[in-house]
């Protein structure tokens, strides 16, 4: 299993690495940097609101369905055409939920009209997340790969044309980037959904109230467990939004610092989604857990640790690279938000191995200690540090979570803390963020010396086999 694990983590590594950073920081950002800081707020604090109730598109059931897909293949042929229309009806309750939560906190006309587009573009994302559950379930996990990539690849093509292709006399409108992401999601539901049709005996669509209540029952602790989550981790921005005489300026300036932490998050989303069926898969087959659970925490945490430390010390640098205005005030909240990237990278492994394991019901109680701690902070500290108290009340959030999911596996999985390992990280910490700041002070330039930094890290972490690249070989041949 581990060898699977390397294996189809590089294939989809190479394909993410290759199609979402330039996304994020070609094509979003350029949209951001033509737009204004002002109208791209105001669409990034929408964005983000659609995403809230986004959990009653799925009550779980992606989540659910990836793991007993997982352990029991034979039953994707019977559930399949049930779900989908179970899914449809959901979409209906998401629509009218997030529209009459949108009027209650007093959103425009032209905000409802984008919201509309935004909510469908959610429809079409749950849609193709959850045809992926079944090629994950499946193992196709090359297969998922492509498509994991492939609705963004259409989007860079559409908004590059709109961007720079010269194919209209208007300056590019936000609504475009909206519009361009609605077609893009059309076109992978039906390539992906093609795919599956492939790998299925598909039955046709017919509504069975057994079935459905049979999978809302056992998928609804994983709806809970998204709906806390999402909240504490999409809320920030519409909080900035509505808190602030000057809301939309604050959420772009805040979206200019999530950027590169949204962008790191994706690729640590891609363990998740490799490890959420292998976990499954070895937990009902009662193998050990643990040099999995070892060998993902190592690779995801040196490159969390080195991307967190450049991104405090190159803040400023970084910052001016990208945009061409509110430099300095990103600059804060960026280093804040890129601090809690080794935080949510321990999410990912530690949270998908409980969420494997059925551990539902702690993992809801945590979710919902963190989104009380995340809304009491924010309407605390936005009003008096407007977008940076959203990003110290992140900070604190998603730190508490962490721990907490950390010493929860240890404890259900009976695991000893290995001292070995411990005295390595700390190691490898003290030593790359002390070479960091040293680098950060000499008079070169910048980008000379943070790409040495980062190489020194990855040194320091083969030199103590914190990451092992001779047992990965061992592990690749078998």
């Amino acid at each position: 299993m581990q060898k699977k694990f390397i294996t189809n983590l590089a294939f989809l590594l190479f394909l993410n690495l290759l199609i979402k950073p330039f996304w994020l920081l070609g094509i979003d950002r350029s949209v951001q940097n033509v737009t204004g800081t002002e109208a791209y707020g105001e669409y990034y604090a929408l964005f983000n609101f659609s995403f809230l109730f986004n959990i009653l598109l799925d009550i779980g059931i992606t989540n659910f369905n990836n793991r007993n897909i997982s352990q029991n293949r034979h039953l994707l042929d019977k559930h399949l055409s049930g779900i989908i229309l179970l899914r449809v009806m959901l979409a209906g309750v998401y629509i009218v939920i997030s529209l009459l939560a949108s009027l209650i906190i007093g959103y425009s006309q032209l905000q409802l009209e984008m919201l509309l587009v935004l909510l469908l573009n959610q429809i079409l994302i749950s849609f193709i997340l959850y045809l992926r559950s079944n090629l994950a379930g499946l193992h196709l996990f090359k297969t998922d790969s492509v498509v994991s990539v492939l609705d963004r690849a259409i989007m860079i093509v559409i908004c590059a044309l709109l961007l720079w292709g010269n194919v209209t006399s208007t300056p590019f409108q936000i609504e475009w980037f909206v519009w361009a992401q609605t077609a893009a999601y059309c076109l992978t539901a039906v390539l992906t959904f093609i795919i599956l049709a492939k790998k299925v005996t598909f039955k046709r669509l017919k509504w069975n109230p057994v079935f459905s209540l049979m999978i809302l029952k056992q998928s609804y602790p994983f709806a809970v467990l998204i709906l806390l989550m999402t909240f504490y981790n999409r809320i920030d921005s519409v909080m900035i939004e509505r808190l602030l005489s000057d809301g939309s300026r604050q959420a772009g300036i805040y979206a200019q610092a999530y950027r590169l932490l949204d962008a790191a998050n994706m690729i640590a989303y891609l363990f998740a989604s490799l490890l959420l069926p292998m976990f499954s898969h070895m937990l009902k087959q009662k193998e050990n857990i643990r040099s999995l659970l070892q060998l993902s925490y190592a690779l995801i945490s040196v490159p969390a640790i080195l991307v967190a430390t450049v991104s405090i010390f190159y803040r400023h640098e970084i910052m001016d690279l990208l945009y061409l205005e509110n430099i300095e005030e990103s600059a804060t909240i960026f280093a804040l938000l890129m601090s809690c990237f080794f935080a949510i990278s321990t999410t990912y492994i530690f949270g998908t191995l409980l969420t494997a394991n059925g551990n539902l019901k702690q993992l809801n109680i945590m979710a919902g200690a963190g989104m009380a701690i995340n809304i009491g902070l924010n309407l605390i500290m936005i009003p008096y540090l407007e977008a940076t108290g959203a990003a110290i009340s992140s900070l604190i959030t998603q730190f508490g979570t962490a721990l907490f999911q950390v010493i929860l596996c240890y404890r259900i999985f009976r695991l000893d803390p290995d001292p070995k390992l411990i005295s390595k990280f700390i190691v490898f910490s003290i030593l790359a963020i002390s070479f960091t700041w040293f680098m950060s002070e000499l008079e070169v330039p910048w980008l000379v010396s943070m790409s040495i930094s980062i190489a020194f890290g990855i040194f320091i972490a083969l030199i103590i086999r914190l990451i092992s690249i001779k047992s990965m070989f061992q592990i690749l041949k078998g």
